[in-house]
């Protein structure tokens, strides 16, 4: 059996119940059952449907995401994410380039990185040594007032974690980001790249080895053989090409408002719901949410 689930952005709400029997009359699904309604529900189906990318943008142009997954193994034991617009919603480099007078350029350089044009390890370097000579208290400025959470990150973890789950941050970023966003968000480890700093300076590069697509791919199989998993009990979550591989490698690799070449590659995506859409997609019900501050 297969699960297609649809999710409407819960800021709308407006997965209507036509939009969703129309489906479900269309593959001969089983009776629907909403986790949330107005925002999700799911439909079980006997096979994978021979015209699911042809629904899927049909409902793209409604709002509505559509995926379709075994319904076997469904609810994961593990979150693997990205953070850069991911868990938060900018990249950290990007900004603290703003400070540094030269965001537009930097900006430009991870975006092609990010969308797989350049290469992850060089790309950064390139990037962190336009930051040299920066405070490094810059970092804090730049946390404080810069950098935005993403809209159920701290649900996803809680909720995960309420039922039996583990959660870990794994970024090509900075562990000067990371650990903050990381301690909030209610991760138990995380993983970043360290910048160097020189007399209270960033020093304009970052420790080697640099953490990128196969370190993140590292953390998975190192985080699941100490944790006695199976690979196909972790979620992955990212939106850049450095995450391809730990999402093709999870059970389940969901691309959250990613970079088309990214999205491309996956064929669990989420474009109009927020990171509570990981919860809907391992079948939880909205009252399974656990509430944060």
């Amino acid at each position: 059996m297969y699960i297609a689930t649809l999710m409407a952005s819960p800021t709308r709400r407006d997965l209507a119940p036509e939009t969703v029997e129309r489906l479900r009359a269309a593959w001969t699904g089983d009776e629907v059952t909403w986790l949330d309604p107005g925002t999700a529900a799911d439909i079980a189906i006997e096979a994978m449907p021979a015209e699911l990318w042809d629904q899927w943008a049909a409902l793209q142009r409604m709002g509505i995401d559509l995926a379709v997954q075994p319904a076997q193994g469904r609810r994961k034991r593990m979150l693997l994410a990205d953070m850069d617009s991911t868990m938060i919603g900018q990249e950290c480099i990007d900004e603290l380039a703003a400070e540094a007078g030269v965001g537009p350029h930097v900006a430009a350089i991870t975006a092609r990185a990010m969308n797989g044009e350049l290469g992850f390890e060089g790309a950064l370097r390139e990037r962190v040594a336009l930051l040299r000579g920066l405070p490094a208290e810059i970092v804090h400025k730049v946390l404080a007032e810069r950098i935005t959470f993403a809209t159920g990150g701290r649900k996803l973890v809680a909720t995960m974690k309420a039922n039996a789950g583990y959660a870990a941050l794994v970024s090509g970023g900075f562990t000067a980001f990371s650990e903050p966003v990381a301690t909030y968000l209610g991760f138990d480890e995380n993983r970043a790249n360290l910048l160097m700093v020189e007399d209270g300076k960033l020093a304009g590069a970052v420790a080697e080895p640099i953490l990128g697509r196969e370190a993140k791919v590292a953390a998975l199989e190192e985080i699941t053989t100490r944790l006695g998993l199976a690979e196909s009990e972790v979620l992955a979550v990212g939106d850049g090409a450095n995450d391809l591989g730990m999402l093709k490698r999870a059970g389940s690799g969901v691309a959250l408002h990613a970079k088309p070449t990214v999205a491309a590659e996956c064929s669990l995506r989420i474009n109009h719901g927020d990171l509570t859409a990981l919860l809907y997609l391992q079948g939880y019900h909205r009252d399974e949410f656990v509430s944060v501050p």
